[in-house]
Order: structure tokens, then sequence, then C-alpha cells
């Protein structure tokens, strides 16, 4: 518009200036008649015209270059957030391939440790086969003193032997049993020296394979490049353990301090991974988070259902798994949110959730918080997903994005698109990450968490 405007301000002016330019019009309005002849007023309409349809053009192209500027927005946008992905991938690749890096020259150097000490032990082994010829050839000396001995005292057996002799002879006696223990303590550490150097044999050759493979570099570099998601960390695991966990609680009343992935066995369950947080008041399993958007949450019902992502960084649990801990018992479900000004707020609800027959429904009653609630109306709700839509409306999550409880499109999504900067405008906010309460105002997030952990006692009668 301003540029309309002052294209409008460029053409009067010029109108203005053609009629100062001009001294015989003052002369020509004193001598003219009151009324313009038809061809003067027909010069005038036409310019006139032109002005009309120069406006209209201008108008056109002002539109046009509006349109024209939101699509270049749009692209941007786009434009930025798959450059923030790049680098962020980019970022993990260099940090992993300096690692691998380190680790290959530390190899290296342990290769080079090892063969020194090797050659410093065959020397050693030289020197020590060198001492047993020796030592065997003084054995079979004494063992030919002592035959000589025996011998002797065969032949003086049968006489009485002076005190002096007898003495001798005990004396000899104690120094060949020593020497026999000296032999036995020296082939006994040869025999210790000779298992060493196998073993140390043994562990150099196992690393110049190392070194030697070509496809170790490869190898590792492939499955960096591989998508984390398509890694088994959300199947069901086999263990013949009975004495597992049945949720992050009980491994905190075992004295479990540390937050981390536990294996835990619910009731009616195959074992499988969570991640525990151990707070103050005990263990919680976390069924959600979102931290950076590495992972893509626009995902299938079959992924909802199963679980995908990264237990360090954005993950879902899966409806399954958060199913069967939710069946032992009354659960708390917390939800903490972090907006783009880094204000965190957080809500706790009692829940329950249904089973696949019926959508995995859930059923919610607010209990505490400082944030409004924004899940009044999802209480009995059926999840849905791009490909499995059990909405009223049956097509939010193609407007929303993401798979999660819709009562109504635009309504709250933790599962949206993740959205490096903060959401402008309302379709963009209604496909990302938000929380939208009936009442105040609607955040943008950041960053989300979800978690569950067992009802107190007194609210073991909920539903």
């Amino acid at each position: 518009m301003k540029l309309l405007l002052l294209l409008l301000l460029t053409v009067a002016m010029s109108v203005v200036v053609h009629s100062e330019d001009n001294p015989t019009l003052p002369s020509m309005a004193l001598t003219t008649p009151p009324h313009p002849t038809p061809t003067e007023a027909k010069s005038r309409f036409a310019l006139l015209d032109d002005v009309r349809l120069l406006a209209n053009g201008l108008l056109q192209l002002g539109q046009s270059l509006r349109e024209f500027v939101h699509k270049t927005k749009a692209q941007i946008n786009d434009i930025f957030q798959k450059l923030n992905i790049f680098d962020h991938s980019f970022y993990q690749l260099s940090v992993v391939t300096s690692e691998i890096k380190e680790e290959e020259e530390e190899l290296k150097r342990t290769t080079s440790y090892l063969k020194a000490n090797n050659e410093e032990i065959r020397n050693l082994s030289l020197e020590i086969n060198s001492k047993i010829n020796s030592i065997l050839i003084e054995r079979a000396q004494l063992q030919s003193k002592v035959g000589s001995l025996e011998e002797k005292l065969k032949g003086l057996s049968q006489i009485m032997l002076p005190p002096e002799q007898i003495g001798e002879i005990s004396t000899l006696k104690e120094v060949i049993e020593a020497q026999e223990k000296t032999i036995t303590s020296l082939l006994n550490a040869v025999k210790e020296q000779h298992e060493q150097l196998d073993n140390q044999k043994h562990k150099i050759k196992n690393l110049e394979e190392k070194l030697n493979n070509d496809n170790f570099q490869d190898t590792m570099e492939k499955s960096m490049d591989s998508d984390p998601s398509s890694l088994d960390t959300f199947e069901y695991l086999t263990v013949n353990s009975t004495d597992l966990p049945t949720d992050c609680s009980e491994l905190y009343d075992k004295g479990e301090m540390n937050s981390g992935v536990y294996v835990i066995k619910p009731n009616h369950s195959e074992a499988f991974n969570v991640y525990c947080e151990m707070t103050s008041d005990g263990g919680v399993t976390v069924i959600q988070r979102r931290l950076d958007g590495s992972m893509d949450f626009d995902q299938t019902w079959e992924k909802y259902e199963k679980g995908f992502g990264n237990f360090e960084r954005d993950y879902w649990l899966g409806l399954q798994k958060l199913y069967s801990v939710s069946q032992q018992g009354a659960h708390l479900l917390r939800i903490d949110i972090e907006d783009w000004r880094d204000v965190k707020h957080w809500a706790e609800y009692r829940f329950s959730l249904d089973g696949s027959s019926a959508h995995y429904a859930l059923h919610l009653s607010h209990v505490s918080g400082d944030m409004a609630d924004a899940l009044a109306n999802v209480t009995g709700v059926r999840f849905s997903t791009k490909d499995t839509a059990n909405d009223i409306q049956r097509n939010c999550p193609r407007h929303s994005t993401g798979g999660w409880w819709f009562d109504s499109c635009g309504e709250t999504n933790l599962n949206g698109r993740y959205q490096w900067l903060r959401a402008k405008g309302r379709s963009m906010r209604r496909k990302g990450i938000h929380w939208k309460p009936s009442t105040g105002q609607s955040l943008s997030l950041k960053t989300t968490k979800i978690s569950i952990r067992p009802a107190p006692a007194a609210s073991d009668s909920l539903y």
C-alpha cells in the first residue's frame, strides 16, 4: 500500500509541474470562454482514464506483491526448519565421528604398547627357559648324588654309623627337599608366565584383526546414518526372570535412586524398557517427552501403539505399554510444559485408560497444577492418528499433525509438529505443540513431558 500511495503522489506531482511549466495557461484562462471546447474536454477526461487505469494496475501489482511476500515467508520458514534439523543431525554425526576417531587412536596406542610388552615378555621367556635348563641340569646332578648316597646307605645299613655321618645325611636330605621345592615353584612360575604370554598374544591378535578390518569404520558410519527409530528399543523383551519390577515406583521402593532406562514387567504383560525418573515423591514412568524436535511425531497408529523415538531425547512409550501399566491400580498423570519464554507450568490428573478395543479412550479428572485446565473435554475421547481417525470430526490428525485424544480440531495437542521458532498465526499454532484451555491464553510450547505414578491409597477408588 505504501508503494501504491507513492506512485499516485508521483503522478499528481507530475501533473502539477506540467501546468506550472506551461506559461500560456494563465493567459489562456483569461481569453478563453468559460465553457471548454469539446476537444479540450475530451483530452482532460482521457488523462483521468489513464490515471484510473494506472491506479488499478498498481492495486493489482500491490496485491500480487503481497501474496508473493506471504508465500516467500512460508517457504523461508520451512527452509529454516529443515536447516535446523540438518544442523542438529550433522552435529550429532560429527560428535560421534570424533569419538570414533579418538577410540581408534586409543586402540592404536594400546596395540603399540602391547607389542612392546610382547617383546619384553618374549625376552623374559627366553631367559626363564635358559634358567629352567640349568635347573634341570642341577636337578639331574642332585638326583645322581642322591642315588650314590642311597647306595652308600644301603652298604652302611648293616653297620653302625657314627653320629657325624648321620648328621651329614640329615642335612643332605633337607638340602635335597629344599631344592625340590625351589624347582617346583620355578616350574609353576614358568607355567604362569607361559599362560600370560599366550593371553597377551591372543589380545594382540584380536587388536590387529580389528585394525585390519576395512569394514569397521564403514559399519560405524552406517549405524550412525540409520534412523534411530529403527532400533528395537520399544520391542517387548523375552526375559525369563520373575523378579522384575512392575513399574518405576517399585524400583524406587527397592532403593534405586538414579533416573534412567530400566526393564519392567507389569502384570499380564511382557517385559519392556521404560525411562524411570526418580523424584522426591518416588519413581515415575515417563510416557512422552519433547525436547528438540529430533523425532517426527506424525506417525501411524501402529507406531503409536508400539512406541517410537529415543529414550534420551524425544519419544512416545506406546499406548499398549501405557495401558498395561495403568491397569495395575489407580494412577496420577502429570504434564510438565515449557513455553518459548522459558516459563514452566504443570498439571496433574487422576486418570485411567481403556484398551485397544475402545481405541484407548482416556478418562481424566483434574487434581492440581499452576496452569489452566486444557483437557476438561478430553474425558472419554478416543485416540486418533493420521491413518486411524477416531475423533468426532474424523479429520483432526490431518489438520493438526500427530496422534492425540482429539475432541475438536485446534485444541490442545502435545504430539504436534515441533517448531523451532515461536509459531505465528492460528494455522501454524494448530499444527504445532500447544496447550489451549477453554478460557485463557493459548501457549505455544518448547518442551513437554507426560509421566504417570501410582495414586495415593486414598485415591484407589476414583473410577
